[in-house]
């Protein structure tokens, strides 16, 4: 890496993806920064992002990229399917993202995350059960991965048999998140759609199931919901079932991973999490402001000038919210780069915030808590076996793509 490069790329060149902290330092030193031309405009700062994230000047649907691309967690427009409602402005957005919010919590289901408490802790302990006894687990495939996959198609639905299947499906489609991947990008992209051809196919033979026969899990709620916001259509349905399935385990196995990451790295705290599993609560919010899954936010575009510290963001300007970076500003929090479960104040970006804040927050919060505290009790003397731990490629959605643990057993 040499001095003429710029920093963006640094930021999502794979040789900086164990490590991106320090680069975030230096880009909140330019806390609007354009590096190119016809580049998009990096957001740094804690107050300017969160400032953004509520700014309707800033828009989110893909119609509105000066240079649209596949990157979709939706997953929809390349396969004839709508844009989920995480690529809609409102008024659209609004009403499909209330439309999905009733068979998954507040108000019409306000206890449908928490009576699943006995079930997410029936499938962490039967992941955990299955690790065996002392040596080597590789802890993304035989646990973090897994649980968050098995939970969201629970959820949704989707038969337990069809499970792994998904797997193939959900990497490419993520990997085409990533803004600078390298290799062959039209080849990333052409698996991408590929992956959600056949996901959209899948998932339309099960709504039109759910049609039929109704059951009692989410799909079935979207395919009959009625109310004032009238009902999704059939391929709203798909395009939603899409980006449910995907976010609602992408960041879940990161934010596991990553907590685990951190705790074996601070010791001191993972010995208090196993004897005070109430502390899960104070870590998972902190682990979401000190390492959070979501690193950026690249698909965000201005449908007006902004001026923003002196810069004017010109409209049609492509604009990457940093969300790691804001994360660590000490402009906003103090010792930012100390990992502290006592903080008082983790008011953080890890799970955004206004319009688009994470649909599925209440959940992954709970399935990170049952998730760490469990192993935290439950493993023997866990170790890591490679620090740093080989890395995912995207820069988007950070986390290990493995995470090797030695272990003298798993307890009771």
């Amino acid at each position: 890496m040499t001095h003429a490069t710029p920093l963006l790329r640094q930021i999502t060149d794979y040789a900086n993806r164990a490590n991106p902290y320090p680069l975030y330092e230096k880009l909140r030193k330019t806390p609007v920064l354009q590096e190119e031309e016809g580049g998009p405009y990096a957001i740094s700062s804690y107050y300017d992002i969160l400032q953004l994230l509520h700014d309707p000047r800033i828009s989110s649907e893909a119609a509105n990229l000066a240079a649209p691309s596949a990157d979709d967690m939706g997953g929809a427009e390349q396969t004839g399917l709508p844009p989920s409602f995480i690529r809609l402005d409102p008024p659209e957005h609004d009403r499909l993202r209330r439309i999905a919010n009733r068979p998954f919590g507040p108000p019409h289901r306000p206890d449908r995350i928490d009576s699943m408490r006995d079930e997410l802790a029936a499938i962490i302990s039967g992941l955990i059960d299955g690790l065996g006894g002392a040596g080597e687990i590789d802890l993304v495939d035989q646990f973090a991965y897994p649980f968050p996959v098995t939970v969201i198609c629970r959820l949704l639905g989707v038969p337990r048999e069809d499970e792994p299947r998904f797997r193939s499906w959900v990497d490419p489609i993520v990997a085409a998140l990533d803004p600078d991947a390298g290799g062959d990008t039209a080849e990333r992209r052409r698996a991408a759609q590929e992956a959600r051809v056949q996901l959209g196919m899948y998932l339309a033979e099960l709504v039109e199931q759910r049609g039929k026969e109704p059951r009692e899990d989410m799909l079935s709620e979207l395919v009959t919901s009625r109310g004032g916001d009238g009902s999704m259509t059939t391929m709203e349905v798909l395009s939603t079932a899409v980006l449910l399935l995907i976010a609602g385990h992408e960041t879940t196995v990161n934010l596991i991973t990553n907590g685990m990451l951190t705790l074996l790295r601070h010791p001191d705290v993972l010995d208090r999490l196993r004897d005070d599993p109430e502390l899960a609560v104070n870590i998972v919010e902190e682990l979401l402001r000190y390492e959070p899954p979501v690193q950026l936010v690249p698909q965000r575009t201005c449908i007006a000038d902004i001026e923003l510290r002196g810069v004017t963001i010109p409209k049609g300007s492509r604009i990457w919210l940093v969300l790691a970076s804001g994360n660590r500003d000490p402009e906003r929090f103090a010792e930012p780069d100390r990992f502290d479960p006592d903080r008082k104040d983790i008011q953080h970006l890890g799970l955004g915030s206004g319009i688009h804040s994470c649909f599925g927050a209440p959940l992954a919060r709970l399935e990170a808590q049952l998730a760490l505290s469990t192993l935290a009790r439950r493993l023997d003397n866990p170790r890591l076996l490679e620090d740093p731990p080989p890395y995912r490629h995207n820069a988007v959605l950070r986390g290990p793509r493995h995470l090797r643990i030695g272990i003298d057993g798993v307890r009771p």
